[in-house]
């Protein structure tokens, strides 16, 4: 399989919502970290997602710079399962954007721990904190839920592959 290949068309395909996600985050200044299948694929794996997944310090601070990037990128900010979680989900149906934002994610302890380990990617001139693999593959293990399941072999061959080059 070439990841490279994958990889690069990951970032091009999405490249433009990327960019304008990855400014609009750094002029919120809400430090946010990707997880999920997105991150994964930015690390080669050959997963597909429709929405981009986001872990945060739930703060009144960053709730605050949350709801001013929803109103850089023209959203609304909706809590599907509010109270019972932190999950605050971003929508723009009309150029079907969906980012969700969770306060805390399965198998991960803190959003400290997880920006640690994570890596900046580049769109353009600013960055977006990408997590592990091996934090996506925990997090995934832990949800048990059938459609993580269904990806970890993948998540875990990718690893794989990238441990050896």
């Amino acid at each position: 399989m070439d990841y490279e290949w994958l990889r690069y068309n990951l970032r091009m395909d999405a490249a433009p919502a990327l960019k304008e996600i990855a400014r609009r985050l750094n002029e919120c200044g809400l430090e946010a970290v990707l997880i999920g299948n997105a991150a994964a694929a930015l690390q080669g794996a050959p997963v597909t997602t429709l929405d981009l997944d986001f872990m945060f310090r739930k703060s009144p601070a960053n709730l605050k710079k949350l709801k001013a990037l929803a109103r850089s990128l023209r959203g609304s900010i909706l809590t599907p399962f509010y109270p019972v979680s932190g999950l605050y989900r971003l929508m723009d149906d009309d150029r079907g954007l969906q980012l969700d934002f969770m306060s805390a994610i399965h198998g991960v302890r803190s959003f400290e721990g997880l920006k640690s380990r994570a890596s900046r990617v580049y769109f353009g001139d600013y960055p977006i904190w990408v997590a592990d693999l091996k934090d996506i593959i925990r997090s995934k293990r832990a949800l048990g839920r059938n459609k993580d399941q269904a990806v970890l072999e993948i998540l875990e061959q990718t690893l794989h592959e990238k441990e050896k080059a």
